[in-house]
């Protein structure tokens, strides 16, 4: 007997059996905008130009990293598709772009149809929460290069802004405020060092409660879903002037708000302006993890930072409050050379 895909370890049935349990997850992201049905060759998107009067298209990419490994580890995959959504959408918000249409990539050692719905259940509730259609993406089963039931999650996001209405950071100026969307977990970054504090070097178990007086598992800690700010946001850009947005992932506050400080400014942030969550002061705990270091690495609490003029700051806090989240001003920019100092 000859040889076969199925035995060289690529299972078409189980592809197929897939798709088609994900039709309905896909469907319920799907803008006006979007033409036909999944299953094309590509994702059709009927942008309307005449909606804009200079219309750029913003591109974003990024994937789930090691929090994939922990996900693996605890056999729950529904969560994380939404912390897919957020690295990429929340990236194109910092630009002014509203998210249009989203794409993902997921890479497999054997396909589980069970297991791809869980992880595109996960990505079109981020879609839904961002707003944005999820319109393709690409399942793709590796025999040999991965071993059953490790996996990797990437996404692609597209949105659009008008030229005039593009964030540079360009407009920062000495004395503007600085807003700080709390985040109250993870997100999807520092995890490489979070697992190795956690489960190598403290040997904690995912069932364990997170941290002391913790009525949830560090399971659940580690693996909830980032927090999406872009639709807040997006309604920010329409009421103040925004004149920057940090997204604080890898790189922690001092390495992404430092990427939109123009030339003469710097910015100084005060560390006791809001509650750090109990997992990174766990964290550097266990790890015996220097102050400076769980800085660049974490968000520490902070997932978003806005930039606003002082006059626009608390008109700026009461349009994030109505969209569900508790800005607090965080520190100001001050005159430099584009450092940015945490303080207290």
């Amino acid at each position: 007997m000859g040889e076969t895909y199925a035995g060289a370890g690529v299972d078409i049935g189980a592809g197929e059996a897939a798709v088609e349990r994900i039709k309905a997850h896909v469907r319920s992201t799907f803008r006006p905008e979007v033409i036909g049905d999944i299953g094309g060759f590509g994702g059709l998107f009927g942008f309307d130009a005449r909606a804009y009067k200079r219309p750029v298209l913003v591109s974003s990419t990024d994937g789930v990293g090691t929090k994939a490994l922990v996900a693996q580890a605890a056999g729950h995959f529904t969560t994380i598709g939404v912390d897919l959504v957020a690295m990429c959408v929340d990236d194109l918000v910092c630009q002014g772009a509203e998210p249009l249409f989203f794409l993902d990539y997921i890479a497999v050692g054997k396909l589980d149809p069970d297991h791809i719905e869980q992880l595109v259940e996960g990505v079109a509730e981020g879609c839904r929460q961002a707003g944005c259609a999820l319109i393709g993406g690409e399942m793709a089963e590796h025999p040999g290069a991965m071993e059953p039931g490790e996996f990797d999650l990437v996404g692609f996001a597209v949105g659009v802004v008008e030229r005039d209405q593009i964030v540079t950071g360009e407009h920062v100026r000495p004395g503007d405020v600085l807003l700080g969307l709390p985040s109250p977990n993870l997100r999807s970054n520092g995890f490489s060092l979070a697992r190795r504090v956690l489960l190598e070097r403290a040997g904690r178990r995912l069932d364990e409660p997170a941290y002391r007086d913790a009525r949830h598992s560090l399971a659940e800690e580690l693996l909830a879903p980032s927090v999406i700010y872009a639709p807040a946001v997006l309604a920010l850009h329409r009421s103040v002037d925004v004149r920057a947005v940090a997204h604080i992932t890898g790189g922690g506050i001092p390495g992404n708000l430092s990427r939109v400080l123009p030339h003469g400014t710097a910015a100084e942030v005060d560390r006791r302006s809001w509650e750090v969550p109990p997992i990174f002061s766990e964290i550097q705990r266990l790890g015996q993890v220097d102050a400076d270091e769980m800085a660049k690495v974490f968000n520490l609490g902070i997932g978003m930072i806005v930039v606003v003029p002082a006059n626009d700051a608390f008109k700026a806090m009461d349009v994030l409050r109505t969209h569900g989240h508790r800005a607090v001003e965080i520190g100001r920019v001050t005159k430099g050379d584009g450092q940015v100092t945490l303080v207290g």
